[in-house]
């Protein structure tokens, strides 16, 4: 049977698959409603009022909706009642990389299958396909445990404030399923790194580089060497990458740099490969007499490992969706989420259930429409199953 005429097979006889199928239109307004409110991370007031209205959408689901203030930002906390002790956690954000006003230049629209727009793929879609199953458990009548719905406003610029509030809540849950995108062909991500971000700071000794080049320590030929240093840490091969990627220092071509700064990313596949790395970075010495290093800064997201917890979540994943007629994938991203945070605690956490697209932070940002469906009943499927 051909995958069009299985797919429609299943449609019809799977009622999750069935009801989101027949709420696509609503969906896709919902996002659409999202992405053309601008919600940057670094805009306060933008992110309140993207804050609100999602407020009001959950409220008219029927959710029990709470704006949570940390550090002066609001972040959306959502609760649906179930049967049963342990909860599910949804999470996610709406914060985005684009700036207001980029709507003017790069607008919200459809071609084809395809949605384009700022914030659609990352993740604005992922709140919408996480609202339309909870919404089709309800109607259908399907049991499912009791679900949080938490969306942070600064997972852009590395969840600082909403951290504790995150890690509360997953405290409190069975398992968390995060609603970033999928990876290409919809995979789901069992494994991400830790993401680290060092500075290190080399102070010299300024002096006159004709006259008295003798008498000076110089901070950026220290931090050269450093570099050298700080890149034999790298191991590709196993995952963990140390890039040197601003630097700094020196006044004048003429006098010898009393200071020279570099900020290095660092991402690292394991909680081991972290600390081994945050500890050799730490432990640097200067190689040039009259010099001195400071290391600032730390990892900021530890790794979500594919740990046996993960794994069984992903098994029961791949289950609902192969009833759902689509044969699921697992993957690994470099770059960190929110679900990296409750991975750490043990909470079973598995990430990438949002939308199957493509152009994440750029300008050809885009959803594929036909996915929704069954990317919904998927999330709806596994709250049941859980």
């Amino acid at each position: 049977m051909p995958d069009a005429s299985r797919r429609c097979k299943h449609r019809m006889t799977h009622p999750l698959l069935g009801y989101c199928a027949s709420h696509l239109d609503g969906t896709i307004e919902s996002i659409e409603a999202l992405a053309r409110n601008e919600s940057p991370s670094t805009d306060k007031d933008a992110l309140a009022r993207c804050g609100r209205d999602l407020t009001s959408m959950l409220r008219a689901q029927g959710a029990d909706v709470e704006i949570v203030e940390c550090d002066g930002r609001g972040h959306v906390r959502a609760s649906v009642e179930g049967t049963g002790a342990q909860r599910v956690l949804l999470l996610g954000h709406f914060d985005t990389v684009w700036p207001v006003g980029t709507l003017a230049g790069t607008p919200v629209r459809r071609d084809g299958s395809r949605l384009f727009g700022p914030g659609v793929f990352d993740m604005k879609a992922g709140i919408a396909i996480a609202m339309l199953a909870v919404d089709a458990l309800r109607h259908i009548g399907t049991p499912h445990p009791p679900i949080t719905m938490l969306w942070t406003s600064d997972e852009e610029i590395g969840s600082s404030t909403s951290r504790d509030l995150i890690e509360t809540t997953a405290r409190t849950s069975s398992a968390v399923l995060v609603l970033e995108p999928a990876l290409p062909g919809g995979a789901v991500k069992t494994a991400r790194k830790g993401c680290g971000e060092f500075e290190l700071i080399v102070e010299g000794r300024a002096a006159h580089a004709g006259l008295d080049p003798g008498k000076g320590a110089s901070a950026i030929h220290e931090l050269a060497a450093q570099i050298a240093a700080i890149e034999a840490l790298q191991d590709v091969e196993h995952g963990v990458t140390v890039n040197v990627g601003t630097i700094s220092g020196g006044s004048r071509p003429n006098v010898v740099a009393a200071e020279a700064r570099a900020v290095v990313d660092v991402r690292a596949p394991a909680a081991g490969d972290a600390a081994r790395i945050d500890a050799a970075l730490r432990a640097l010495k200067p190689r040039r007499p009259g010099t001195r290093l400071t290391v600032k800064g730390g990892f900021g997201r530890p790794p979500l490992e594919r740990t046996a917890g993960v794994v069984r979540l992903f098994s029961l994943a791949r289950e609902v969706a192969a009833s759902l007629g689509h044969d699921l994938r697992e993957g690994s991203a470099g770059g960190g989420s929110d679900g990296n945070f409750t991975a750490a605690l043990g909470v079973p956490t598995l990430d990438g259930l949002g939308a199957v697209g493509d152009g994440a932070h750029a300008v050809d940002e885009h959803i594929d429409l036909d996915a929704l469906p069954w990317r919904a009943a998927l999330v709806a499927g596994l709250i049941a199953r859980l």
